[in-house]
This record gives structure tokens, C-alpha cells and sequence, in this order.
């Protein structure tokens, strides 16, 4: 080979590389504004002290406001879209005295109240993800139905197998969105 051989090979070997980080980098860029992360560290604080997968705070986040919060036409209110009823009878499990539905716009205390509501869940259904995030949107006693019949008929209940069509979708939402940022974002929710 010929040093003029050596130099173009080396040229377009270079180009390649920079092309290739040039395609990574903007992958992750793309795949960071499509999956927004926002209050990472109020993710992080709350997940440890309740033992849940930051992963899935942020899913159950993202699948309820997309971290832009605004209430609900349902009254839902703050990043974790918490009723303002379900907070109070929280704010009564978890001992809290001086609770007031307007504190739900405030993202600490509306993550360490969805917070609070994932760990309970998960202790209700032994730490089943997809039962506690079908129960967070379709309901405890809907869960508890849905999973007695299919007990009752041998089985287990699966995401298929969820009657509500939109909790369906919001467990393949939720779940989805968990793997996401597991990928996306491991050491802004303390996974590595």
C-alpha cells in the first residue's frame, strides 16, 4: 500500500468512527426528549426511603403528566396525579397531620405521596410491578377482583387478561416506560 493508500483509509476509518458517535450521541439525545426526566434527585431520595425501583416512579410519572404537571379533568393533580381524596386518606395511612390538597403541586410531596402509594401497593401484591401499577390507575378493589377471578379460573392475571382496556394500556404504558429508563437514565436515578 501506498502512503496516499494509507492516508484515505485512515481518512474514511476516521469518518466512519465520527460519523457512528455522531449517530450514538444523537440517539441519546433523541431517546432523552422523547422519555423527559425531570426531579431526579426527589426520585432518587423517595425511592430509597420507600424501597421502590426509581425506574418505575419515573414511569408512573411519565405515564401520568409526562413531567409536565397539570390537573386532571378528574381532579388528579401534580406529577403523580394524585386525587386530592386518595392524598388525604395517604396523608391518615402515613401519619401525616397537616396535609392540604394545594400541597400536591408541590413535586417532593406529590412524589413521596405517589411514592407512598406504589410501596403500599407493591406490600398489598407482594411486590408484583404490574399488579401495583394496574391497581395506581384501575383501582385496589378492581385488582383484587381481577385477580381473584383469575385465580379462580387457575391462572394469573396477566396484561392481556386486564378487562379495562385503558388500564391495559396504561400497565404496557407504565412497564414499558420503566425498562426506558432503566436504559436511558441509570445514573441520574442512582442505578449503577
Amino acid at each position: 500500500m501506498t502512503s496516499a493508500t494509507l492516508r484515505r483509509t485512515a481518512a474514511v476509518a476516521i469518518a466512519a468512527i465520527v460519523v457512528a458517535l455522531g449517530f450514538l450521541i444523537l440517539h441519546k439525545a433523541t431517546r432523552r426528549l422523547a422519555l423527559p426526566l425531570n426531579h431526579a434527585s426527589i426520585i432518587r431520595e423517595q425511592a430509597a426511603a420507600k424501597h421502590v425501583d426509581p425506574a418505575l416512579i419515573a414511569a408512573v410519572i411519565y405515564a401520568e403528566s409526562k413531567f409536565e404537571p397539570r390537573p386532571s379533568s378528574a381532579g388528579a393533580q401534580g406529577l403523580m396525579q394524585i386525587l386530592p381524596d386518595t392524598a388525604y386518606y395517604l396523608a391518615h395511612l402515613s401519619g401525616g397531620s397537616s396535609f392540604t390538597a394545594s400541597d400536591l403541586a408541590t413535586p417532593r410531596i406529590n412524589v413521596a405521596y405517589g411514592t407512598y402509594y406504589l410501596r403500599y401497593l407493591l406490600d398489598h401484591y407482594h411486590g408484583d410491578d404490574l399488579l401495583a401499577v394496574a391497581a395506581y390507575n384501575g383501582g385496589l378493589a378492581n385488582v383484587d377482583r381481577w385477580s381473584a377471578q383469575a385465580n379462580a379460573a387457575g391462572g394469573k392475571l396477566t396484561v392481556a387478561t386486564i378487562p379495562f382496556p385503558e388500564t391495559r394500556e396504561y400497565v404496557e404504558r407504565v412497564l414499558a416506560a420503566q425498562r426506558a429508563y432503566r436504559a436511558t437514565y441509570p445514573a441520574e436515578l442512582g442505578l449503577r
